[in-house]
């Protein structure tokens, strides 16, 4: 039986590939350098959180939710020692824009031009009430390019939603690492999340003994019924608090904004490793 999708998931599928490429692309990665944030987390604390000004590491632990805490006070505040945020902003844009250009190279300039024009109408219905990363991203202006506009607007909707998705799950009483250790229950390698979320094997197992004594996981470490339940309760609870803004869209109005952004996130995806540790599904 075929499964249904959540109309919030399904366009958070599209538009994440495009945000995604900063994290991924070279150009990003140039661009980050060139600002004087050398080395990868560098320019991804310092790039994620520039719309926050710049700040210590606390918020930022809390609203980026499962990076170790020690992994983020590597990173801030000294990044703002060599990049102040506004330099930071600039070197994203730079870096996500030049990625862009290249990827959307085949795309037609109409269809990307009707995606910013949808996704920026969500933007501007957006609630940002309880989202700090996604009201911090709306806050700042409006590029002048198309692809850059393209790119902001898809990273509004993306902090947006994992803002929901962190307050899901502090609701099921996740902490950070047993977030990630049901993602990987689920369908992710430890290997590919556990380093690079900055966690050590003693809190990793930690966090693994405590879902077991709450009965999420089995022995093993596979995700019990119960587990399978809870996981889903809470990804519909992020869906849901997704998808508010998509009720002021008509139906067509959704149907046209999946098929701008499905040749849009098609080649995205294509640039992107087949696994990676953001929560977008892997590449099949």
């Amino acid at each position: 039986m075929t499964q249904v999708v959540h109309p919030a998931r399904a366009l958070w599928w599209l538009f994440e590939p495009v945000h995604a490429l900063t994290y991924f692309s070279p150009e990003a990665r140039s661009a980050y350098e060139a600002a004087g944030l050398r080395g990868y987390w560098r320019g991804y604390f310092g790039g994620r959180s520039a719309p926050l000004g710049a700040v210590d590491a606390a918020p930022v632990v809390a609203a980026f939710f499962n990076f170790a805490p020690e992994m983020v006070e590597r990173a801030l505040p000294d990044v703002w020692n060599l990049a102040a945020p506004e330099q930071a902003l600039r070197a994203r844009v730079v870096g996500a824009t030049g990625a862009l250009e290249r990827v959307l190279a085949e795309v037609k300039p109409d269809l990307v031009d009707r995606a910013v024009e949808l996704l920026e109408r969500a933007v501007d219905g957006l609630d940002c009430c309880g989202r700090v990363l996604a009201a911090a991203n709306a806050d700042l202006p409006r590029p002048d390019t198309r692809l850059a506009r393209l790119w902001q607007a898809t990273t509004v909707l993306r902090e947006h939603r994992g803002d929901g998705h962190v307050a899901a799950l502090v609701a099921e009483g996740l902490d950070g690492c047993e977030a990630l250790v049901v993602r990987c229950a689920l369908d992710t390698r430890r290997e590919t999340l556990q380093p690079h979320r900055g966690w050590t094997d003693a809190e990793w197992d930690a966090a693994t003994e405590r879902l077991i004594e709450r009965q999420w996981l089995a022995p093993d470490g596979s995700l019990t019924a119960e587990g399978r339940h809870r996981h889903l309760a809470l990804e519909s609870a992020t869906d849901l608090a997704a998808s508010r803004v998509w009720t002021h869209f008509h139906r067509s109005e959704l149907d046209e904004l999946a098929a701008t952004l499905r040749p849009i996130a098609a080649a995205c995806r294509a640039d992107l490793p087949p696994s990676t540790p953001i929560g977008l599904p892997n590449a099949a």
